[in-house]
């Protein structure tokens, strides 16, 4: 079997490449390989489900560019295809004064990324939004929304179908040779030719990158974040979305409250170190991921950073009444009886040798080769961006 490309991976960011890639080159023949038995299995299935604004970025960043550029990309993708959206906004609170100057730095970095219609709420305008939350001021975001990704990831396959684009699943990659104009990818059922390849691995992207470039300085450090639900009777505490202000020593957004697009309303997620790439429990373990994790040349700088915030985010997972307590910052009337369990996601960040948790998404385009190294939040809102901006980068 010989293709023009093969793209590794089957979530959203390798489903819209390979549209885009086919929409471009109608007559190339494209191939898109997953391990999973379907698509969005891992981080496209399990993410809180937001349409992210930008507001958090950096401008100029890959980041900023390809969410700003993403939303509105995939707002008028549901529209076309009847995806089920809401941009029903969001507030970022500041609970305590001490906050006020990092929410002012995050409404200026907004007003940064083109945003409109950005407002400052005192505690009685946020009120009139989320009468249940309390702080002393917010930020009012109403591009910010909530969408069904899993309906996404399956428009974008069946649209990639349509085109002449072919998906196998449950195939996963065991080796990449390049050698010439020719990549051969071995799976665990076939030996297929290409011309070009894309990996857009997820939690994998460190070890399928390393199956051609042996020298790759960035490994993934897989976090899983852990939900709650609001029990049916308590769902009226939260409108719409409420987000505290970031811990600016940790690379992660905070507990937040969600609505989400079935009308469930989820509680977190919290950061934790995983012990398997793909592990949705806290039981579970692999013993190769974690040495590949703790052996990382980065790692202890990682724990020397973070390590207090670290151990925090262990402590709420494994004590729901610390959970609670993170929850009560912003609506005091959650209690620990309040909650269910809800789901889990482990996010893909890639860490460098030095103990930097990269910041922004990372493509490297090298030859006939692009691997997406690191592609976390907010990759789902962006990927028609990234997908289109990789199959401009394939000059087939």
């Amino acid at each position: 079997m010989k293709y023009d490309v093969i793209i590794v991976g089957a979530g959203l960011v390798g489903l819209a490449t390979g549209y885009h890639t086919i929409k471009k080159n109608p007559s190339s023949k494209v191939l898109i390989l997953e391990k999973e038995n379907d698509v969005a299995k891992h981080q496209s299935g399990n993410n809180s489900g937001v349409i992210h604004s930008g507001i958090y970025y950096k401008p100029g960043s890959l980041k900023a560019k390809n969410c700003i550029e993403g939303y509105n990309s995939i707002i008028n993708f549901a529209k076309e295809y009847g995806i089920n959206y809401d941009l029903c906004g969001k507030i970022i609170v500041a609970t305590s004064n001490e906050e006020l100057t990092s929410l002012d730095n995050i409404y200026r970095r907004g007003e940064e990324n083109g945003l409109k219609d950005l407002k400052f709420l005192s505690r009685e305008e946020f009120k009139e939004y989320e009468p249940h939350c309390e702080g002393v001021k917010a930020i009012r975001v109403p591009q910010t929304g909530i969408i069904d990704y899993p309906g996404i990831a399956k428009k974008l396959k069946e649209l990639f179908e349509e085109l002449g684009g072919e998906v196998k699943f449950n195939q996963k990659v065991k080796n990449i040779f390049e050698k010439k104009d020719e990549i051969t990818v071995i799976t665990n059922n076939y030996e297929i030719q290409s011309h070009k390849l894309i990996s857009c691995a997820g939690l994998y992207s460190d070890k399928v990158t390393k199956m051609t470039n042996s020298e790759n300085d960035v490994a993934i450090i897989p976090f899983r974040g852990e939900y709650y639900k609001l029990k049916e009777e308590k769902k009226h505490l939260v409108k719409h979305l409420i987000y505290p202000v970031p811990d600016p020593n940790f690379p992660f957004l905070g507990v937040h409250f969600t609505r989400m697009i079935d009308g469930a309303v989820e509680a977190g997620p919290n950061a934790v170190l995983a012990f398997k790439k793909e592990g949705y429990k806290f039981t579970d373990f692999s013993f190769n991921e974690t040495m590949q994790t703790l052996t990382w040349p980065g790692f202890r700088k990682i724990v020397a950073k973070y390590g207090k915030t670290g151990l925090g985010e262990i402590h709420r997972s494994l004590s729901k009444s610390a959970f609670t307590a993170a929850l009560q910052k912003l609506i005091p009337e959650i209690q620990k009886s309040d909650l269910v369990s809800g789901g889990a996601g482990v996010r893909a960040q890639a860490c460098d040798k030095e103990g930097n948790l990269l910041d922004d998404f990372d493509i490297v385009n090298k030859g006939n080769i692009i691997h997406v190294r690191n592609a976390p939040s907010p990759a789902a809102t962006s990927c028609l961006s990234i997908g289109d901006k990789i199959s401009d980068l394939i000059q087939l």
